[in-house]
């Protein structure tokens, strides 16, 4: 079975994206701190994509009480995002110094659209630990009582 993505947070992922992009084309520290931030996020990306954020897609499905046997795959994405939480969280712990360091260069010369990018990029990575990968892992064991 595949499993996507919800097509909210897969808009929002690149929006993230093409904003950063932006941010590192710019020049002086600002553009530097951006390059910095995009290293940072660039293989978390990956693994959220990978198995942090796919099993969400099979909330509306649960929420309805459809379930199917094929579901029990999504399991070695949740146990997988489940042993790798804490260095999810403290690559989050990076990128948000990192974008910390951003928004005061950004403030500094004059790009306040960048400073507001990188407190919304903030907010996301809050998010993200407060209630996406939670659910996450809800959808796991919920599936696991489900069926095993």
């Amino acid at each position: 079975m595949e499993f996507k993505t919800p097509i909210s947070l897969n808009k929002e992922h690149e929006e993230l994206h093409a904003m950063l992009r932006q941010a590192t084309q710019l020049s002086g520290k600002t553009g530097e701190a951006a390059k910095t931030v995009a290293e940072l996020m660039h293989p978390h990306f990956v693994k959220e994509e990978e198995y942090a954020l796919p099993p969400l897609g099979l909330l509306s499905s649960l929420s309805s009480g459809s379930l199917s046997e094929e579901m029990k795959e999504v399991l070695q994405m949740t146990d997988k995002l489940k042993s790798e939480l804490p260095e999810m969280l403290a690559e989050h712990k990076q990128i948000v110094a990192a974008l910390e360091v951003l928004v005061q260069h950004a403030t500094a010369e004059h790009h306040p659209e960048v400073a507001e990018f990188a407190q919304k990029l903030m907010l996301h990575a809050q998010t993200e630990e407060e209630v996406s990968y939670p659910t996450a892992i809800l959808v796991g064991e919920y599936i696991r009582l489900k069926f095993i």
